[in-house]
């Protein structure tokens, strides 16, 4: 495509694209724009490298004159975006980016990579979040994903309202809190469980989360506490009826004297299941599978479209739009509007004709000018704007129910 733009000229003319998605996972009410943060970080530093252009150039994948212009690439255009940690819907205009044909054409992998991969993770931790209540939530994932896919799913659950992550990557790169917990192998390393609780103990000290259940729960809880003694921090439970077993936990810690002793779960744990353990007695969870892997975040299913090109560089736009079965598109570049009933959500539109709405908010911030990053909130700040999006949708929209998509971005003053 880049080298059929640059010989036939039309790689200086501008362009509009826009990222959307045509529609939600099923049964999912809402999505959660996350990657933002990552993504403006990876496009500052887009470029191509003379290794790269001459590889290129070596196989023919593209020609001289396409090489001469990726060795030069910069993207000098704009950016809008919703921000992060904002909620979207089908046909939201989640993120807009204007340049010339041939920059934005470059973006468009970089992009939906990034926008598809975080918003899927951030999506499923909201609704597990939400299912949590005020009981935290870990990020366990880091051993079900690729390695640089762990760290941006410890961010994008945090940002989603996770409490903490177990990936001290995502500690030290984006300032995620970190916590963990020994894994079955140093129970199973020491020669008795006492023998492993005394080791953790000495170096963690007592308010430290032991694994009681390598063997048998009311032991494991039972030598616990003797070790750690009843200021005990956690105990955690990785495995069995998780309701039942706590419930039994709970009672047994109670009667040692161990009544401020957590109890954390674990094992395969997702929205459902957590929604499941509302009246068990379970202190906090952690998270990991069904966070990071497709079954738990279906696809995000953010598709990245042309909607205006000019026919001569610096010339006017015209709006273009696919007509294809199932995959229509609206032409031309699109301000999106937001109204809210009494602090609730009610509805999104969008305008292709600029025009302002005076009761209504825009969603899109500038992220981008020129080239240059204008908008970097901090994480806080964006786990703040998260908080605050799932706050105002209604009752309904909030629960992990399947349904319908609590709203459909229309077009120009027909607000769903």
């Amino acid at each position: 495509m880049l080298t059929a733009f640059v010989r036939d000229g039309t790689v200086e003319h501008p362009a509009v694209f826009e990222v959307f998605a045509r529609r939600l996972p099923e049964g999912r009410r809402f999505g959660v724009v996350a990657g933002l943060g990552r993504l403006r970080e990876l496009l500052a530093d887009f470029r191509f490298t003379a290794e790269e252009v001459a590889w290129l150039r070596a196989r023919d994948v593209v020609d001289d004159a396409t090489a001469r212009w990726l060795a030069g690439f910069r993207f000098t255009g704009d950016v809008d975006a919703y921000p992060e940690g904002e909620l979207y819907f089908p046909g939201s205009p989640v993120l807009t980016v204007r340049g010339t044909l041939g920059e934005c054409v470059m973006l468009e992998t970089l992009v939906l990579s990034v926008l598809n991969h975080d918003s899927a993770v951030a999506g499923a931790a909201a609704r597990m979040v939400l299912a949590a209540g005020d009981r935290p939530l870990v990020e366990m994932g880091s051993r079900r994903t690729h390695e640089d896919a762990a760290v941006a799913a410890a961010r994008a659950a945090y940002l989603a309202g996770f409490a903490s992550t177990s990936n001290l990557a995502a500690g030290l790169r984006y300032g995620v809190p970190t916590v963990g917990t020994a894994a079955h192998a140093f129970t199973l390393a020491h020669a008795t469980e006492r023998d492993a609780f005394a080791s953790q103990v000495a170096v963690q000290g007592k308010d430290t989360t032991l694994l009681v259940d390598t063997y048998d729960v009311a032991e494991g809880i039972r030598t616990a506490v003797e070790v750690a003694g009843p200021g005990l921090g956690a105990v955690r439970i990785d495995s069995g009826d998780l309701a039942e077993t706590a419930s039994a936990a709970r009672a047994l810690l109670d009667e040692l004297g161990a009544r401020e002793t957590r109890i954390i779960a674990t094992s395969d744990l997702d929205e459902f299941v957590i929604t499941a353990l509302a009246d068990a007695p379970i202190d906090g969870y952690g998270v990991g599978t069904r966070l990071v892997t497709g079954s738990g975040h279906p696809t995000a299913g953010m598709v990245y479209k042309l909607v205006a090109v000019g026919s001569s560089p610096g010339g006017p736009l015209r709006p273009v739009a696919k007509k294809s079965h199932d995959k229509v598109s609206v032409g031309g570049a699109k301000t999106a509007w937001r109204r809210a009933v009494d602090g609730v959500l009610a509805a999104e539109w969008y305008r292709v004709d600029g025009r302002e709405e005076p009761d209504a908010r825009p969603v899109q911030v500038p992220v981008v000018r020129g080239g240059a990053v204008v908008h970097a909130p901090t994480l806080e700040e964006v786990r703040a704007t998260c908080r605050a999006a799932l706050a105002g949708l209604p009752p309904g929209a909030r629960t992990v129910a399947a349904g319908p998509a609590y709203l459909t971005a229309g077009l120009e003053g027909e607000p769903s």
